[in-house]
């Protein structure tokens, strides 16, 4: 749980350093500038590091993160998740060299499997009572603010991308 606080810590951080080399080379630091270095850094470090991270847990650790989220052991459904976060995880980098609409579809598949996952540990808590870290914690409340943040930088950006261009 620890590292998702980290994540987004480290996020944030290689966002502003981005912004700081900018404003050290005299590049303009316009609002479209600004949001697209913290878009970005969101789907390279959160999307991307975060799912592959993920991956790696529900691969290789899969018993630990079973019982971190109240989940029973040995389902292979793990598996399939675990390869579901390395998709989005593959996505997320990718996002560093790939731009445009590219970036729409890593929001949208990455939206609609946190907030899914949102949705499954709500269902828990209401229906099975299972308040474990992994299930109503911090990771709980992050696969709701991630999408938003990620949908809100998506349509601020390309606003400004718009009116840059008229």
């Amino acid at each position: 749980m620890e590292f998702v606080v980290i994540l987004i810590i480290l996020t944030i951080l290689v966002a502003l350093a981005g912004l700081i080399r900018n404003k050290i080379k005299n590049e303009p630091l316009t609002r479209l500038i600004i949001i697209k270095t913290f878009l970005l850094s969101f789907l390279v470090i959160s999307v991307g590091i975060g799912s592959i991270w993920a991956f790696i847990g529900h691969a290789f650790m899969p018993v630990q993160v079973a019982e971190s989220i109240g989940w029973a052991t040995g389902s292979p459904f793990q598996t399939e998740v675990a390869f579901a976060n390395l998709a989005i995880g593959i996505l997320g980098v990718l996002c560093y060299f790939f731009r445009d609409n590219f970036w729409v579809a890593t929001v949208i598949v990455s939206s609609v499997f946190l907030l899914g996952a949102a949705y499954v540990h709500v269902i828990n808590i209401i229906n099975y009572s299972n308040h474990s870290a992994g299930n109503a914690g911090i990771i709980f409340f992050m696969d709701i603010i991630g999408p938003v943040i990620l949908v809100v930088l998506l349509i601020l950006y390309k606003i400004y991308e718009r009116k840059q261009m008229d």
